[in-house]
């Protein structure tokens, strides 16, 4: 700015634009490394410019997709820990389009929040910054809005993600048939779905605070809740080098496996579940048994230790399960596609 402003009236109002400025200069050399060679320019342009390459390409299909982190921001305002909400916010964006087939290649971010401060503002940064630098994403522009009024001392956190992939190797899960085979991806928690019901278990009527320390968990709530959602790229990523069929994947979010699976299965087949095969992680099992969760709920409210499924015909199984495990992931064959109307069933 080239003239000192005489007053404080904006700041008075509530909007630190100076602290804001400043706070974001902490965090420019990590966001300086969470770059792609295609970027154009530097963070802090009116637009992130983004050049594909079109030599790796014949038919470019971009997938964006978005999606915030919910209330689990709750649990990381409780325990004042604000980093693992930006890997949060990252990989579960990323999750999402690498479902189809795609590659991420550049990220977004949007923070409301009613009074900016530190270290809050500069941990959720850096963590998106990390968590977008181990996926190769480059980190091209975001925005916070300090809006005194509209969240009290709440934030929100949002974020955009963008993905590349040829056409010919999009996932749709149009070739799920009966006989395929469901291998279900171990998740560590909750992710980013559920929160509002475990809150209401946990700290309403259990009358737990994340300091509470529990054998069964072998870690304080707060610990078993904030940890953060797993990014299955990697495996997906390998499994598409090696040319091993995925048919069909789907991302266990909000709805869980009854919701979910549907939305990639065609109207003529159906998948049955064993619940059995891949362990529970331990806070579920507290919140089942506390909150008296029917398992049908259950399982459509949270992943219940499921992350991701994949579709593979049974000639690819093994070596699907190889690809799993060698990025390291516990995956195993819990489900069986068979003629049906498009729906889920857990036993």
């Amino acid at each position: 700015m080239s003239e000192k402003v005489k007053s404080d009236l904006y700041k008075a109002a509530g909007v630190d634009i100076d602290l804001a400025t400043d706070l974001l200069g902490k965090v420019k050399k990590k966001f300086s490394e969470a770059r792609r060679p295609e970027m154009l320019s530097p963070i802090g342009g009116f637009g992130g410019l983004f050049q594909i390459d079109l030599s790796k390409y014949k038919e470019p299909v971009m997938v964006s997709s978005i999606d915030g982190v919910g209330t689990k921001l709750m649990i990381a305002m409780m325990m004042e820990k604000y980093d693992t909400v930006g890997y949060d916010i990252v990989n579960h964006c990323i999750n999402d389009i690498s479902v189809q087939g795609a590659e991420p290649v550049y990220f977004l971010d949007y923070i409301g929040i009613g009074k900016l401060r530190s270290p809050l503002y500069e941990q959720v940064l850096c963590g998106i910054a990390d968590a977008c630098k181990a996926q190769n994403c480059a980190v091209l522009g975001g925005e916070t809005a300090e809006m005194p009024g509209m969240y009290g001392n709440d934030f929100d956190l949002v974020g955009v993600i963008t993905g590349i992939v040829e056409k010919s190797k999009l996932i749709t899960g149009e070739n799920i048939r009966p006989g395929h085979v469901a291998i279900g991806i171990a998740s560590n928690g909750l992710h980013t779905n559920g929160f509002s019901l475990a809150r209401k278990i946990l700290f309403a009527e259990c009358n737990y605070t994340v300091n509470t320390y529990l054998d069964e968990l072998g870690e304080t709530v707060g610990e078993a809740l904030l940890k953060p959602h797993t990014c299955y790229f990697p495996a997906i990523k390998e499994a598409q080098e090696q040319g091993l069929a995925l048919d069909g994947i789907a991302h266990i979010t909000g709805g869980g496996l009854y919701d979910n699976v549907p939305r990639i299965l065609p109207k003529d087949v159906s998948v049955i579940f064993d619940s059995s095969v891949l362990p529970v992680p331990p806070i579920f099992k507290l919140m089942v048994e506390k909150g008296n969760v029917d398992p049908v709920e259950a399982y459509r409210v949270f992943n219940m230790g499921v992350g991701m499924v994949w579709f593979v015909p049974q000639k690819d199984v093994d070596a699907a399960l190889k690809a799993i495990r060698g990025k390291g992931f516990t995956a195993d064959v819990m489900g069986e596609v068979v003629p049906g109307d498009g729906t889920v069933k857990v036993k």
